[in-house]
């Protein structure tokens, strides 16, 4: 049966990514004057650079931290859309360690990124902790969070670690060794991609491989079950939260440490939105974030590369990846399939037992 469920999902996923496609290349037929060379720029443009490779993996890090975060928060069915906020103020808390302490060698990126996850964690337990105590929905929290968090973050990045002699509203200049290092040369790939990659292994074990992990899996699938087993359902959701919010507080750390000389986001960056696309694609499972982050950055880089070479409009760029990303995250494709695969595979246990 897990077996069965394993094979739907795929299929599934592999059938809204064709229609989709199908779609896209529809309307780039339509408004296209050369539809062919779009069509061959969308597909083929991400491969045409060292540069442009270097990009995918780049644009996905990011998204892969969101990914597992709210992988692992919707793995104890908390629907805690507080990713963004924590991506956000972890990283201006990042930004605000290293150019307030003057951190030696590989402190200085160790501590900065410790400071961002801590501060991620805070964040994403808040409407965990409303939920518990008073019953909060956390979904609304969460979003209403999200802008809290962001006009704190502009208010502390006004008056305690802003530029005042940069011409706009920016931090100070981050410091050589606060920066991670680029590991090809000629691209923008960081390695902020070892930090991510650790966090995916860590994040698999924690979620299979461990009692806590179990927990948080059996509160997901059945809160009654796991109530009636004694689970201290308060302890489990508010750990899954803190490591969500602390591994979106990391990922926020990672890009600004890897892409930016200062902190200067004056508004939300996106990034915990794309995580919720990339949870639903993996599934929930961390294992699988990286392969939904890489195709996610390369439809986006491939889109980037079309708008450049066949002059397609940037807001078709934009509903294409929509219609693309709503397919594929639909849940309830094939359903009554499935519903017929489960009723025939029950009647033939039946039979044969």
């Amino acid at each position: 049966m897990k077996k069965n469920n394993l094979i739907f999902n795929m299929a599934t996923t592999a059938l809204a990514i064709v229609i989709s496609m199908m779609i896209a290349f529809a309307i780039i037929f339509l408004v296209s004057e050369d539809p062919a060379r779009a069509i061959e720029s969308f597909l083929l443009g991400p491969l045409q650079s060292k540069r442009l490779i270097g990009s995918i993996f780049t644009t996905a890090i990011p998204i892969a931290f969101t990914g597992i975060a709210v992988s692992i928060m919707f793995q104890a069915s908390m629907f805690n859309m507080g990713a963004e906020g924590s991506f956000f103020l972890g990283a201006l808390a990042a930004a605000g360690a290293a150019t307030s302490f003057n951190l030696p060698g590989i402190l200085g990126i160790i501590i900065p990124i410790l400071v961002g996850g801590l501060t991620g964690a805070i964040i994403c337990s808040i409407p965990a902790f409303l939920k518990i105590k008073w019953g909060a929905n956390e979904l609304v929290s969460s979003l209403m969070l999200n802008y809290v968090t962001f006009y704190l973050g502009l208010y502390i990045l006004n008056n305690f670690i802003r530029d005042k002699n940069f011409g706009a509203l920016a931090s100070h200049p981050l410091a050589q060794n606060n920066k991670l290092p680029r590991i090809v040369q000629g691209t923008s790939l960081h390695a902020g991609i070892y930090v991510v990659i650790l966090l995916i292994v860590l994040s698999y074990l924690l979620i299979f491989k461990t009692s806590i992990g179990m927990k948080i899996r059996m509160l997901g699938q059945n809160p009654e079950f796991a109530r009636y087993s004694g689970i201290k359902v308060g302890g489990v959701v508010i750990f899954s939260q803190l490591i969500g919010g602390m591994i979106a507080g990391i990922g926020g750390s990672v890009e600004i440490m890897g892409m930016y000389g200062r902190f200067q986001w004056t508004s939300l960056p996106g990034y915990g939105w794309d995580g919720i696309i990339l949870a639903i694609l993996a599934r929930n499972k961390p294992q699988f974030v990286p392969l939904a982050a890489l195709f996610l950055s390369y439809l986006r880089v491939g889109a980037s590369a079309m708008a450049s070479n066949a002059e397609v409009p940037k807001e078709l760029i934009t509903v294409i990846q929509s219609i693309m990303i709503m397919l594929v995250t639909a849940n309830a494709l094939l359903k009554s399939f499935k519903q017929k695969m489960v009723v025939k595979e029950a009647l033939t246990n039946g039979t044969n037992s």
